[in-house]
């Protein structure tokens, strides 16, 4: 989700109360490495060894980044120089390496198709194990897709269509699905939802009370690579809109709750009602070119408008969304998807990677 130095400030913050800005921590970090470089380098003059063996351990020294110096704490000077513990891991093929000082949420695309195995996000914000199988077979996509034991996502996408001559041109913003996982595919990861609550609204109905209502298997966090490369044109003609699709188990009416969150606090809240259909033994829910409201489809323009993609994934840091779904009649949580987002490449197009939420 983040970026190493935003990582570290972020764990800063919360461990101690005091904020470092990404830039302070690299620069700290650079600090520290020089401070080791030259313990490593009056160690290794010390050592018992040939003066080819220690030149090339000055040279595997000289050739670390500071982040791999700073993070090698299992290395000892008293052994041969050991291979650097890495910080972050290899890049994904056809992609470049992080920078020094990685921009927020700068993590490289995860396609859908197929679906690359995910890198961890980073030892502060360490993968929790899977959830231990139960006595009774689960559903086939239970723990490997947004569902809860009373609700599954079937698909999600916010798009702009416009209209040209007699043809119709569709873009994609976001998009999620139809996906239909088997057993051999992995379970999701999970994330300790407790690390971004600041990113939601805490006020009353936001992430935090509505976690604590449970139930706990319906909450999950979705990281979308947001499509803005459209080249058609954005006129009076154009139409925004958002469309989803659930599956249930019941026969009743849900409500749908859409808020935006502006550095953590709600900014304004779409609700919508649709009701159950029965199709194929399945209870369908359909929200079908929803419109998108104002605030989204200004908020859109003026992204799309900044000069450099590091600007717009600025501003995204701060930009979340949360969706609600529950049960219209007992107000039962069946389930809740935070959204966080960052800019795509125009080669790769809209992509996401889901998340499970805990608190452990």
């Amino acid at each position: 989700m983040y970026g190493r130095n935003e990582l570290i400030a972020r764990y800063i913050k919360l461990r101690t109360g005091k904020t470092r800005t990404r830039k302070q921590v690299s620069s700290h970090i650079q600090v520290l490495a020089r401070k080791r470089v030259r313990e490593y380098q009056t160690s290794i003059k010390a050592m018992n060894l040939d003066q080819a063996s220690k030149d090339k351990a000055l040279q595997t020294v000289a050739n670390l980044s500071s982040a791999q110096i700073v993070s090698a704490s299992v290395m000892k000077p008293q052994t041969p120089f050991s291979p650097p513990v890495r910080f972050w891991p290899s890049p994904m093929p056809g992609q470049a390496g992080h920078s020094q000082d990685i921009k927020p949420f700068a993590q490289p695309p995860y396609t859908t198709l197929p679906a690359p195995v995910p890198a961890p996000i980073s030892k502060c914000y360490e993968p929790l194990p899977p959830p231990r199988p139960a006595a009774i077979a689960a559903p086939v996509w239970q723990d490997r897709t947004i569902a809860s034991a009373k609700l599954r996502l079937l698909e999600y996408s916010a798009f702009m269509e416009t209209q040209r001559e007699r043809e119709t041109f569709k873009h994609l913003f976001v998009h999620i699905g139809p996906s239909n996982p088997g057993y051999n595919d992995p379970v999701l990861e999970s994330i300790d939802i407790r690390q971004i609550y600041d990113k939601f609204s805490e006020k009353k109905g936001g992430l935090k009370e509505l976690y604590e209502k449970g139930p706990h298997n319906a909450f999950f966090l979705v990281k979308f690579w947001a499509d803005l490369s459209s080249d058609t044109e954005e006129g009076s003609n154009a139409f925004y809109g958002v469309s989803s699709q659930y599956s249930g188990t019941e026969n009743i009416s849900i409500s749908v709750s859409t808020k935006v969150c502006s550095f953590g606090k709600q900014v304004v809240e779409k609700v919508e009602t649709e009701y159950a259909r029965l199709e194929g033994g399945k209870y369908i829910f359909r929200i079908h070119r929803s419109p998108m409201c104002e605030y989204m489809i200004n908020f859109i323009h003026k992204l799309k408008h900044l000069p450099e993609k590091y600007m717009m994934n600025s501003v995204l840091e701060n930009f979340t969304i949360l969706q609600v779904v529950s049960n219209r009649e007992t107000q039962e949580t069946l389930l809740c998807i935070a959204f966080v987002f960052e800019v795509s490449t125009s080669e790769h197009g809209a992509q996401y990677h889901v998340y499970r939420l805990v608190n452990d």
